[in-house]
This record gives structure tokens, sequence and C-alpha cells, in this order.
């Protein structure tokens, strides 16, 4: 279905000096006819949020009024059904991954169910327009980047024969299940149902291009990611916390886990902070991959979480996940 928008919805933004440079870099770099981008950017729509109707959670007072990280988590750890529905019903595909990147099935479930709920919510933006809007428009400071992201737009558009005014997204110009930006797709994004083309609203692609994307960040099979530790007092602020910090555990005096914890390297202290205390837990190798897909240690500690909770309810209603 296409979204092509009226003469009086739309900004014509071709008299602009920097989108006639940048036409003519997309026309004599890249090969893009001259008539298509004129009409595209001719017609840029001026509001590029189109809402889905979907049904929307509440919180509530007592969660507003609780630490930052229940407000954070609060929608993302509820998705744990829908990750066990989605692990049973590509158990297949999640194998293969697994075999061929040696990433835990329950992590890229847990990613796919954070970013698009298993597909369900995809964007809110018609990406083209958007990403013109951020890249020309002079009140952006990461105007650069958003140019670099349109040309990767319309680049992978060319190559997988998508008409770039068609693609629904995220405000930043994530697309897809696993929401990559379009300049991670050419790295990153793999053809892992050998259809000939990349494509992140194709589930098979989205499990592969996950996977393959948390390897090539160095995944390490079987190794655990996180676990709560103790420590005295009900709030934490001894040392520097977050995923940028590092320590040995012999020099964490006063800190251990609460379980077992199969890893042997330094360690990240993560703090979650609740309405009466602070959480604390180590952080290992693989949470921090899981932040080179979004930098926030709270991102990495709810596909963490997450992925546990799908794990744990999926062996209790299917057995193990064979692998």
């Amino acid at each position: 279905m296409a979204f092509w928008v009226t003469s009086l919805e739309a900004v014509d933004y071709t008299s602009k000096k920097e989108v006639k440079q940048f036409m003519h870099t997309m026309q004599y770099r890249y090969g893009f006819k001259k008539d298509t981008l004129h009409k595209w950017f001719k017609n840029v729509r001026k509001n590029s949020y189109i809402p889905l109707k979907r049904k929307s959670f509440y919180c509530g007072a007592r969660c507003y009024s609780s630490g930052s990280w229940d407000r954070y988590s609060y929608q993302y750890l509820r998705r744990a059904s829908g990750g066990v529905y989605f692990m049973k019903k590509f158990h297949n595909t999640l194998k293969k991954a697994y075999k061929k990147y040696k990433v835990e099935p329950e992590y890229i479930t847990a990613i796919i169910g954070i970013e698009s709920e298993y597909g369900s919510r995809r964007g809110d933006y018609l990406v083209f327009d958007r990403l013109v809007h951020l890249s020309f428009d002079k009140h952006d400071r990461r105007a650069k980047f958003y140019r670099k992201q349109l040309i990767s737009l319309l680049r992978l558009s060319a190559r997988e024969d998508i008409n770039p005014k068609d693609i629904r997204g995220s405000s930043s110009g994530a697309i897809g299940l696993a929401q990559f930006i379009p300049s991670t797709y050419k790295s990153f994004a793999v053809d892992f149902n050998k259809d000939g083309k990349k494509q992140m609203n194709n589930v098979v692609d989205a499990i592969g291009s996950i996977a393959y994307y948390l390897k090539r960040h160095g995944w390490r099979k079987g190794e655990d990611v996180a676990v709560r530790v103790r420590y005295e007092g009900s709030r934490f602020n001894k040392l520097p916390t977050g995923y940028t910090h590092t320590y040995y555990r012999s020099n964490l005096d006063g800190i251990e886990p609460r379980d077992d914890f199969n890893y042997h390297g330094k360690v990240s202290l993560i703090k979650l902070e609740k309405r009466g205390y602070d959480e604390l837990w180590y952080g290992g190798k693989n949470f921090f991959v899981i932040t080179r897909y979004n930098q926030s240690s709270y991102y990495a500690m709810s596909v963490h979480q997450l992925a546990q909770k799908i794990k744990i309810a999926y062996t209790k209603r299917h057995g193990e996940f064979s692998k």
C-alpha cells in the first residue's frame, strides 16, 4: 500500500539548496533518476507521524511514583507470553540461527519483542519523509547523521526494489522487526531465507540479522549475561555504574552474586533505580554486546530479563528448546 500525499499535505523540498545538492549526489554517484528524485522530494508529507490503532498500556500512579527502572521496564517485561509464542512458531529458524551464529534464541526473541513487539509495532512514521525533515530542517543538530541514513534508505530501497515512500519505521528512521537504522543494513542485514533479498519486515531475515549482529559484536555462546548481586545498604553510590565502567571482581569488596555466574572476566556494575532501593547487577561481556544494539544499560537489562522470563515460561510450557 502506497502512502502518496497530496500537495495540500506536502512540503516541496526541491527548491532548497542542500536538497538540490543531495539529489545531484544521488543521481550521479548512485544512479538514481532525476525525475524520480524530484517527485519524491517535491511531495514530502508535512506530518510524517501516522499512528496505528493499537491497545495502549497505562502504567498507573503507583508505577509513575516508583523508580526509573520500574517506569522504563514496565511495558517490556510484560511481553514474555508473546515471546513464548514467537519462539514456538519460529522454532526452526531460531534453531538455525543458533547453529550458525551461536546466539541463544531467547535473546534474539527478546530483542524482537522489545523493538517491535514481535512484529506488531514496526513504527508510526513514514521513514523517507521523517528523514528528509531531520536532514534538511535547520533545527536538527544531527542533520549530517540523518542524511547518511537517508542515503542508505534510498540505496536499500533500490537494492530491494521497494518504494521508499512506503516504508514505515521509528522517529529516528529505524525499520522492520529488528528496528535496524538504514546504515546498519549493508553491514549486518542477512538474507537468512535465501530469497535474494534482505528484508527486515521478513521474520526469518530479521532473526538471522539480529543473531549475526550480536555475533559480529562479540557474543559468547553459553556465557551468562548478568546476575544480581548483594551489597550493603539500600542505595548504591560507592562506585561508578553503567556498562562503560568495568572492574575486576576481586576488587569489589562486599559485592557478591546472589546466584551462580558463569563468567570470569571484568564486570560492569548495573544499577536499577527502584522506589525504595537500588538493585545492583554484574554485567558481563554479553551484556556489553547487547548495548551495541542500543547504548543503554536499562535497554540491555530489559533484553536480559525479558529473555530469561521467556526461557523459563517456554520451558514450563514446551520443555527445553532443542538447539
